[in-house]
């Protein structure tokens, strides 16, 4: 284009000079500006189907009442059985194994359903929305970037912003601690702020999406705006406030059966399932099975009402959190012509064992060979539960209830692990009401689209978009009695598989290990009996073999092969991730290091720090900490001596303490990883040393915080210096920290992946 003389050196600009040109002048390019009513997405993790009170729950969340009483309530709303991949669905509007997120993006076994990076042929919501002059806003859970991909060098193209959104907020993994996050993302860099007692997370998440909104408005007061809120409640570790845990305080001593029987009751009163529809007994699957309330005994009850008390008090905070944002929607005038979804990413979890753990890190690690002898648990005080010094989850029996009226959970492709809670307002656009036809964790970007007004982009980044799998459910939302064009549906998740087709399920509970064969699949007739309580596979054997030769033929399709159910393979890591493994040095004001970066230097082998001080009389402080109060261990000088502290996921071990002289020190830290996935560890300033162990090795996702140099920054370690100290600054000269991995224990799961990679690539 040629530019009048006035106009030259705004070639491209966009701002209001350029806004005047193209009022005025042909060929300038208008501003993007659409008209559209706000779309808001709240999602929830781990949230079951029956928790919340407009879905037969008894936690007070008086806004989801009111937001169902005056939107609709979708009852047949599926999702995947996991995080990553219905984040991924929703997003995009593609089948999970298309989008790249077969699996949480914890793991890298190198097929194509497990890039864990969103395809870049696949806008996002978010990208289709700006592109029609929408604001985009991002707070909370992302988990869409690899584990690997997530450090402060990292290649960040599937971090939020590279994916459509203005602003973001939270933490890039799946799970963190709400009192302590263990790290914290504001755009595109880490967030280094400390956290004041009494922190909680979901409050400020909720903060930082009412400042974007208030911020928006006050210098646009016409532009509409997406948020997409991920809390990372109900995730584990659970954590709730004190001011919340009170309310709820005795409220589940009755235990789970009679808080699945009350919710099934009401969900039958309001109308989500048809009369006739049955409770199924408890789930009595090996390893999924949950004990009658009577029969737990007595000294455990307390303590299990207990973990129930915590999960209540959080949800609770969730829909002050709701409340919130509607509150500021009122405030502007724009509630009634706002879209608001809420739901949460797959069923609640049973993750936190047959009796729930005070160790949740502990209770986490499933790593090939760990003894039988390995402690899951660790006692702790009843008032500490929930609160910033413990980590816990809830037994499964509680997930259960969760889960009302379904089977199984989370990772399991039965309705417990697929079947969510979905209330969707908009009331300058929908009537209240239920509406119970199939709707798919795919088909959210399109309706919401559809609803805006706004197309989906048809290209990314000069590529033609793919082609998506969703399909738009505003017909059902305007219709109850519309016909749901979402007709057939595939899953799979670590084995688990399961087909939906025109009111016929195929469901299979894989065994890790064991064939993937026709004699897995169930049948159940999900129209007339939706708890999945009847299997009639032997009674329409040619249902069966259809809907399975169905399964196999939409598997192809969405790359869902080659199949794996997670043993070896999942600790397989792409060869250029090896570099995270070499030794580094970190000097003092090095942001937090990245959990999974930090790990790679300290898990399953051999590790030296070494910290180089100048110590004069008087010094204290932390010179360095790796993890927090769910395990992890720190060195710190107090009183003219060093010290070593080691939180064995919550048992605390502590060093004879070094005097220290004046003048240049070395103080090194050396770990032995030994047999049965324990570690030696022994402090050493030249002039004495001091020995713990043999202490249990951390693996698994501890230590969950990375490692923090010159203070104890995230979670604490050692509570008792936290509560002396705070983060514990060091007062003297620390020159730096440098950390050397050394040798690999034999039963390391990455070698034995790799070792077993490579024996079947000699044998192919």
């Amino acid at each position: 284009m040629t530019l009048p003389p006035h106009a030259r050196g705004y070639e491209g600009f966009t701002g209001r000079v350029g806004r005047v040109f193209a009022e005025s002048r042909p060929g300038w390019p208008a501003e993007r500006r659409s008209t559209g009513p706000n779309v808001v997405v709240i999602l929830v993790d781990d949230l079951g189907y029956a928790d919340i009170g407009p879905f037969g729950g008894e936690v007070a969340t008086p806004t989801l009442d009111a937001l169902a009483a005056g939107g609709l309530r979708l009852t047949n709303y599926h999702t995947t059985p996991l995080c990553s991949p219905s984040r991924a669905a929703l997003l995009t509007g593609l089948n999970p194994h298309r989008a790249g997120f077969a699996f949480p993006a914890n793991a890298d076994p190198g097929y194509p359903a497990y890039s864990f990076q969103l395809p870049d042929n696949a806008p996002s919501l978010a990208e289709s929305l700006r592109a029609a002059g929408y604001a985009t806003f991002a707070v909370g859970k992302w988990h869409l970037t690899r584990d690997a991909a997530s450090h402060d060098a990292a290649d960040r193209s599937s971090w939020p912003l590279q994916r459509g959104f203005d602003r973001y907020f939270g933490s890039l993994e799946g799970l963190t601690n709400l009192h302590h996050p263990h790290r914290l993302v504001w755009d595109n860099s880490p967030y280094d702020g400390d956290y004041p007692d009494g922190y909680y997370l979901t409050d400020d998440l909720t903060d930082r999406a009412v400042r974007m909104i208030d911020t928006l408005r006050a210098n646009d007061p016409d532009k509409p705006f997406f948020l997409y809120y991920a809390h990372h409640a109900m995730h584990g570790p659970l954590g709730a406030k004190e001011s919340d845990l009170q309310r709820y305080r005795g409220r589940y001593a009755e235990g789970w059966d009679v808080i699945r029987e009350r919710r099934f009751a009401k969900q039958l009163a309001e109308g989500l399932f048809p009369p006739g529809t049955a409770l199924p007994p408890r789930n009595s699957e090996p390893g999924r099975d949950v004990p009658p309330w009577s029969e737990v005994p007595d000294d455990r009850k307390e303590l299990f009402a207990r973990y129930m008390e915590v999960y209540a008090a959080a949800l609770d905070n969730v829909d002050q959190s709701v409340g919130r944002i509607v509150e500021a929607l009122r405030r502007h005038g724009e509630l009634d012509n706002t879209i608001l979804v809420f739901t949460s990413d797959n069923g609640a979890t049973a993750e936190g064992g047959p009796e729930g753990t005070r160790s949740y890190f502990s209770q986490f690690v499933h790593v090939p060979g760990v003894p039988s002898s390995w402690d899951r648990d660790v006692e702790r005080e009843l008032d500490l539960l929930g609160g910033p010094q413990t980590t816990i989850h809830y037994p499964r029996g509680w997930a259960q209830a969760s889960n009302t009226p379904f089977r199984l959970y989370k990772f399991d492709t039965y309705a417990g692990g697929v079947r969510t809670p979905f209330i969707v307002h908009w009331p300058a656009g929908l009537e209240p009401g239920l509406r119970h036809q199939y709707v798919y964790v795919t088909d959210v970007a399109p309706t919401l689209l559809d609803l805006a007004g706004v197309p989906r982009l048809p290209e990314r980044h000069g590529v033609a978009a793919a082609e998506q799998d969703g399909v738009s459910a505003v017909p059902v939302l305007h219709d109850a009695d519309a016909v749901s064009e979402h007709v057939t549906q595939y899953t799979e998740t670590g084995g688990n598989r399961g087909y939906y087709a025109d009111g016929w399920k195929i469901v299979t509970r894989h065994r890790p290990g064991t064939p993937y064969d026709d004699s897995e699949w169930e049948l159940y007739h999900v129209a007339t009996d939706p708890t999945e309580t009847t299997n009639v596979a032997a009674r329409h054997p040619e249902k069966l073999a259809e809907l399975a030769a169905d399964w196999e033929r939409a598997a192809w399709h969405n790359t869902v092969f080659p199949l794996t159910d997670h043993t070896a393979a999942a600790d397989l890591r792409r060869p250029s991730d090896e570099r995270l493994e070499r030794p580094v040095t970190l000097y003092p004001g090095t942001p937090l290091l990245e959990r999974y970066r930090s790990g790679q230097l300290i898990q399953f082998r051999d590790f030296v720090v070494v910290s180089s001080v100048d110590y004069r009389d008087g010094d204290h402080g932390v010179l360095f900490a790796h993890g927090d109060q769910g395990g992890g261990y720190g060195v710190y000088i107090e009183d003219g001596s060093v010290h070593l502290t080691y939180n064995a996921y919550g048992v605390v071990h502590r060093s004879a303490a070094l005097p220290l002289t004046a003048g240049p020190v070395e103080i090194r830290l050396a770990s032995s990883a030994l047999p049965d996935f324990q570690a030696n560890l022994v402090l050493d300033t030249g002039a004495g040393t001091t020995e713990l162990g043999p202490v249990p090795q951390m693996i698994g996702m501890a230590p969950f915080t990375g490692i923090s140099v010159g203070a104890d920054r995230g979670g604490p370690v050692d509570w008792d210096l936290h509560t002396r100290a705070g983060t514990a600054p060091f007062t003297g000269t620390l020159h730096h920290v440098r950390y050397e991995p050394g040798k690999q224990a034999p039963y390391d799961p990455s070698l034995l992946a790799r070792l077993w990679a490579e024996a079947e690539r000699v044998y192919d």
